[in-house]
Formats: structure tokens, C-alpha cells, sequence
């Protein structure tokens, strides 16, 4: 957007928050007959565990948001991560494992298709996220990021971009944070409903998510 007034950029920040609201409420209610079948497959398969997960990311300006996902991984998951960092896949301030033995069989399907992401419209909502943006990073993350990283949280971030429909989990750390700073130049409606598009093909013949 460094061709665009603070005028065309502040209006498009408005038809994208309202295109945000009325797209996700949409969402929620086409997906909520998903949503049911999702929530008993979570249940059965583990009667006592919850079926979401809650987990704390920074968004725009590093403000810290609660992101919202169907629970993938077995309780207590969170604390094994210090023992599986050594077996991180993709190199700089993210953790990616593709046979990550905290994954359950139905949070397998889940990831693969991603389902477990759709709860994320509760934060569009919100307005912890956007549809299209930057993928929300963990505090640990940031904490590791340089001057040059943090660009990514100028804006939303978002539940879809231009990284997770160019090869997400087949590119690194570096590529994802040039397809998230590229995306914050070129950003515009057009742009965003691109990605949408893209993302709905990505899902619907995703094999490598994980």
C-alpha cells in the first residue's frame, strides 16, 4: 500500500472490519452443523478432555489475544514443548513437526484439513483477527524476533494469508515472514478476496497439513 493515501488505507481498514464481521457471522452459521459433528468426534474419541484449546498470541502491536482452536493434541501438551524443540523442522522463530506424537487420531484429521483453524471466526469477531493477515505468533516467537521480523505485527493478524496459500508448512520461517511483509506493501480488498479464493482450494486439497 505505499502508492495509497492514510485515507485510502483507513478505508480500507473499515470495509475490511465490516467485511470481517459479516463474513465470519456467515461462516459460523453455514459451518455450525461442522461445528457439532466436530465438537462429538472431539468428545468421544476423549470424553474427559476439552474441546477447544485456548492458547495466547501476540497481534497487532504485539497486543496479546487468546486464539481459539478445536483441540488437537492430547492435555498437557503445552508442556512438552521443551522436550521436542530439538526435533523443530523448519528453522527460525516457529516450531513445525510433521509426526508430532502429541497430535490425537481425530486432531490429525482435523489439522490435515484444517477444521481445527475454523473456531478462529469467534476472533474475527472479536476483532483479535482478520480473515487475511499475518499468522498470530507465540510470545516465545517474538521474543526471538529481530527489528526486521517485527514489521509482521503492524497489522491483524489474520486466520488465512499469502503464506498459507504458497506452500505454508513447505516453506521456512524466512519465507513465511517475506510472503507476510509483501502481503502488508500490497494489501487490498482485491488482494484479501484473492487469498480467500485460494484458500478454500488450499483446504479442499490440502495433503500436507499438519
Amino acid at each position: 500500500m505505499e502508492h495509497q493515501t492514510l485515507a485510502d488505507i483507513t478505508l480500507y481498514d473499515m470495509i475490511k472490519r465490516l467485511l470481517d464481521i459479516t463474513s465470519s457471522m456467515l461462516a459460523l452459521l453455514v459451518l455450525s452443523p461442522l461445528f457439532i459433528i466436530v465438537m462429538m468426534m472431539i468428545k468421544m474419541s476423549e470424553p474427559q478432555a476439552p474441546i477447544f484449546f485456548s492458547q495466547v498470541r501476540l497481534g497487532k502491536n504485539k497486543k496479546p489475544f487468546k486464539i481459539y482452536k478445536f483441540r488437537t493434541m492430547r492435555v498437557g501438551a503445552e508442556k512438552q514443548i521443551n522436550s521436542l524443540l530439538e526435533k523443530n523442522e523448519v528453522e527460525g522463530a516457529m516450531f513445525k513437526m510433521k509426526n508430532d506424537p502429541r497430535v490425537t487420531k481425530v486432531g490429525a484429521f482435523l489439522r490435515k484439513t484444517s477444521i481445527d483453524e475454523f473456531p478462529q471466526l469467534f476472533n474475527v469477531l472479536k476483532g483479535d483477527m482478520a480473515l487475511v493477515g499475518p499468522r498470530p505468533p507465540l510470545p516465545r516467537e517474538v521474543a526471538k524476533y529481530n527489528s526486521y521480523e517485527l514489521q509482521r505485527l503492524t497489522i491483524t493478524p489474520g486466520c488465512t494469508g499469502l503464506w498459507q496459500v504458497s506452500g505454508r508448512n513447505e516453506l521456512d520461517f524466512k519465507e513465511m515472514v517475506e510472503l507476510d511483509l509483501h502481503y502488508i506493501q500490497i494489501r487490498s480488498l482485491m488482494t484479501d478476496i484473492k487469498i480467500m479464493i485460494k484458500t478454500i482450494f488450499v483446504i479442499v486439497g490440502e495433503k500436507n497439513g499438519y
